[in-house]
């Protein structure tokens, strides 16, 4: 077999093997995530509980503030949830 045959033939192995452990690497990081279809759901009405005190008006004693706050908070929390479950 000619020098460039067997070169051309080592770079494809190469190629594909590389791919191959690209692709073994993305699903091993997909499968190790587990399915957590009630904390996405609470994360989902706490974005939606923001984004309506957001537009709530502002006459409320400081409490829609706080409100706010606390549910970005909760957020916060219930990522640092979900992704500890992942884990």
């Amino acid at each position: 077999m000619a020098y460039a045959t067997r070169r051309k033939l080592w770079k494809l192995s190469l190629a594909m093997v590389a791919v191959a452990l690209m692709a073994m690497t993305f699903f091993a990081g997909r499968a190790s995530a587990v399915p957590q279809p009630n904390m996405e759901a609470a994360l989902g009405h706490l974005e939606q509980a923001k984004a309506s005190l957001e537009r709530a008006e502002h006459n409320k004693g400081g409490f829609r503030v706080k409100a706010i706050e606390h549910v970005t908070q909760a957020i916060a929390s219930v990522r640092e949830a979900i992704a500890s479950g992942n884990k």
